[in-house]
C-alpha cells in the first residue's frame, strides 16, 4: 500500500490528472517530480520498505530483457500507466537484440536517467505498407545523455540506445499499450522483425495445438 509521502504516489496522482490521449502533456509533472532532491534515496527507501507480498508480486511483474533488467514499481489495473525501473546491464553482457536496434514500443513514456548515462539516438523510419516491417531508418539526432535528463517517446517515433555507461538506471511512467505489437531493425543486417508480446497470443496458441 502506498502512503501518501511515497514519491510513487504523489507522481501517480500528477499522472492520473493529466494521462490522456496526448501524453506530451505530463512533460512539466514529471519533471518537476524527476528533479527532486534525493529521488534515488526515496526510491531504494520505498522499495525496502515493501511488506513482502507487494515485493513478491513486484518481483513476479518484472524481467529480464537482453540489455537490463526491467523492474516494475507499481502497475494498479484501473490506472492508465505503470511506473518501472530499467536496470541496465554492463555493456560486455548485452546480448545483441532489442534495445542496441532501431525501435519503437508499444506504448507512450516518459523517463529520467536516475543514474549512470546513455546515447540515445532517434530515428525516421520507413514502414512497409503491407507488411509493417522497416524497410529503411536514417538517423535524426543521436547524443549522450547525462542523469538527471528527461525525455518523451511516443509509440509512434522510433529510436536506439546503442551503448549505456555502466550502473545505468531509468525510471519510466510508461502508457497502456496503444499497439498490439512494435517492430525492429537492424541497421548493420538491415532486417526488421515484428515483436508480438506473448500475453496477446492465446487465441493463436489455441489455433496451433
Amino acid at each position: 500500500m502506498l502512503t501518501s509521502t511515497c514519491p510513487l504516489a504523489e507522481l501517480a496522482a500528477d499522472v492520473a490528472d493529466r494521462a490522456g490521449d496526448d501524453w506530451r502533456a505530463l512533460a512539466e509533472p514529471f519533471r518537476h517530480w524527476a528533479a527532486r532532491p534525493g529521488l534515488r534515496a526515496e526510491l531504494r527507501a520505498h522499495i525496502q520498505s515493501l511488506p513482502p507480498e507487494p515485493a513478491s508480486a513486484m518481483i513476479r511483474r518484472s524481467r529480464e530483457t537482453t540489455t537490463h533488467f526491467a523492474w516494475c514499481l507499481r502497475d494498479e489495473r484501473e490506472e492508465p500507466f505503470s511506473f518501472w525501473l530499467h536496470e541496465y546491464k554492463p555493456q560486455r553482457d548485452w546480448r545483441h537484440g532489442y534495445a542496441d536496434s532501431v525501435h519503437n514500443h508499444r506504448y507512450h513514456f516518459w523517463t529520467t536517467i536516475l543514474r549512470g548515462s546513455y546515447l540515445h539516438e532517434r530515428y525516421a523510419a520507413t514502414l512497409d505498407a503491407a507488411s509493417g516491417l522497416i524497410t529503411s531508418a536514417e538517423l535524426i539526432h543521436g547524443d549522450d545523455y547525462p542523469a538527471g535528463t528527461t525525455g518523451v517517446l511516443l509509440a509512434d517515433e522510433f529510436h536506439r540506445i546503442p551503448k549505456a555507461a555502466d550502473n545505468t538506471m531509468t525510471f519510466l511512467v510508461k502508457s497502456r499499450p496503444v499497439s498490439e505489437w512494435s517492430v525492429s531493425f537492424d541497421p548493420l543486417t538491415r532486417t526488421s522483425h515484428r515483436h508480438v508480446p506473448v500475453e496477446t497470443r492465446l487465441g493463436e496458441l489455441l489455433e496451433r495445438i
